[in-house]
């Protein structure tokens, strides 16, 4: 078993990457693999809502700036923490364009991976910016994945944030309770246990 741990800071080392680095301990200590991608600093375009991601389930400009090669990363993956600093009481925008792009194009296929998130802010914006994130596994069927507190991390720098002891506790636990998670799916598939696939989904619109 292999999670996925998304920093979607433009800095590759900083708060962002030493707070996931804590929910790998807690994925370590608990016989789960780990790895930590960076979705870099260069520019990520916004969906445009072409609808070309519709029947390859892939985005159409997604080869460009490497969108298609991180929805192929959480296909391969058992499990995805979504990592982001907080910007204006949200997520980094470039962050905030790939999610856009990946839900929107592969959404279905990420279905029952348990998904987290973790976020790091100086002072304040931490359960907005949570929230946001969240929203995106919340619509892909992905069992979220708690603490024993909202998974935020304050400081501006690596160093900084290891002197929230509290956050880095709440961090690790994360990762410990997502490997508990990823073993109680594995047992349950092993006994024969599967998700109830949608049937006769219906789409409601509000203006008519």
């Amino acid at each position: 078993m292999k999670a996925l741990l998304l920093n979607g800071s433009p800095q590759k080392s900083e708060s962002t990457y030493t707070a996931l680095q804590q929910v790998a301990r807690g994925l370590t200590d608990n016989d789960v693999e780990s790895e930590i991608v960076w979705l870099g600093n260069s520019p990520i375009r916004p969906c445009i809502a072409c609808g070309g991601c519709g029947e390859t389930q892939r985005c159409k400009f997604g080869d460009e700036d490497g969108i298609n090669a991180l929805i192929e990363a959480i296909q391969a993956a058992d499990a995805l923490v979504i990592g982001s600093p907080v910007y204006f009481a949200g997520m980094n925008g470039t962050l905030k364009a790939a999610l856009d792009r990946t839900y929107f194009a592969a959404a279905s296929t990420f279905a029952f991976k348990p998904a987290g998130a973790v976020v790091c802010a100086r002072r304040g914006g931490t359960t907005a910016a949570l929230d946001q994130i969240l929203k995106y596994p919340l619509y892909a069927q992905m069992p979220v994945v708690s603490s024993f507190y909202w998974t935020m991390v304050h400081g501006r720098t690596g160093e900084e944030i290891l002197q929230d002891e509290e956050g880095v506790h709440c961090a690790y636990q994360l990762g410990a309770n997502m490997a508990w998670l990823l073993k109680s799916i594995e047992a349950g598939r092993e006994a024969g246990i599967a998700p109830k696939p949608i049937e006769n989904r219906a789409w409601t619109n509000f203006i008519r």
